[in-house]
């Protein structure tokens, strides 16, 4: 059976606004969305509470780390999963949108055929959006997430245009796309399935270091890069919150500003951050400006 599907809750830029210590002074910025992973360390709180915090306009859940091969798994870091499906529902009660990512940095995944993407794309229809089909558990009950984010960082690129227009075809215009890129443009892993048009948001992480040799130094460069490629998508810029994830990466915030955001927040298609991760932010209290 199909499940009920409600009006899909689009964050509206510039809801929220960041005290950025600038020039001496504290100056008020449009900081766009607000966007959160969560699932990364149990220590980072229920999902609910991070929607209650006020400080994200939505939430990725992340990972569906195993898929491609008839196997699938959700990696939430030891969080209770059958409480999941309550806080997605009490999140989108505050019109907080919900999505799922699928990926990540561990994991084993990949797209052998376009008969896996197929596979995978109809397995999250069934297991997490608005399908369901006998014998198909859905972890999450009956909570429906608003749309499903590619953080491809391992495997070849193949396919991943398929899995896109497969989940397309299943919602149309009712759910979110999005993807999570390296710093470096092109990312070549997700090039193939940006290259649909479907993602209608694309965050710009500009940290973890890996083949982005360099990037961690031009964020506002490799940002613009991205943003020029995909006029047509809202391209945010990927942080991390605390130097202990990325001593080379992290930006203070007064360096965000002046150095990053400053030049950026106007530019069309200029989405908001993204911020990786929960578990961090609320350790530093860097979205919440406690830190500079």
């Amino acid at each position: 059976m199909a499940f009920g599907r409600r009006s899909l809750f689009l964050p509206v830029v510039g809801v929220a606004a960041i005290l950025l210590l600038a020039a001496g002074h504290a100056t008020a910025v449009n900081n766009g969305e607000t966007v959160v992973f969560w699932g990364r360390n149990k220590d980072e709180g229920s999902l609910r509470e991070a929607c209650d915090t006020g400080l994200y306009t939505s939430v990725i859940i992340s990972f569906l780390a195993v898929f491609g091969h008839g196997r699938y798994s959700l990696d939430l870091s030891g969080h209770d999963v059958s409480a999941v499906g309550a806080d997605i529902k009490h999140c989108q009660s505050k019109y907080i949108p919900v999505l799922l990512s699928i990926g990540g940095q561990g994991g084993a995944y990949s797209l052998p055929t376009n008969a896996s993407a197929a596979d995978v794309a109809d397995h999250l229809w069934d297991t997490f959006l608005g399908g369901g089909r006998a014998g198909v558990p859905r972890p999450f009950g009956d909570a429906v997430v608003d749309g499903v984010d590619l953080f491809i960082d391992q495997g070849g690129a193949e396919h991943y245009d398929e899995l896109a227009r497969r989940l397309f075809s299943h919602y149309k215009f009712e759910m979110l796309l999005t993807a999570t890129t390296r710093c470096s443009y092109p990312d070549h892993r997700l090039d193939m399935a940006l290259a649909t048009g479907l993602f209608t948001h694309i965050h710009v992480r500009v940290f973890g270091g890996g083949g982005d040799a360099g990037c961690t130094t031009r964020h506002r460069a490799s940002w613009e890069r991205w943003a020029a490629a995909y006029p047509g998508s809202l391209v945010y810029l990927g942080v991390v919150a605390s130097p202990e994830q990325d001593a080379n990466a992290y930006l203070p915030r007064k360096v965000l500003f002046s150095d990053v955001l400053s030049h950026i927040v106007e530019k069309p298609n200029y989405g908001g951050l993204m911020i990786w991760d929960r578990y961090y932010d609320k350790k530093t209290g860097y979205s919440a400006g406690k830190v500079f």
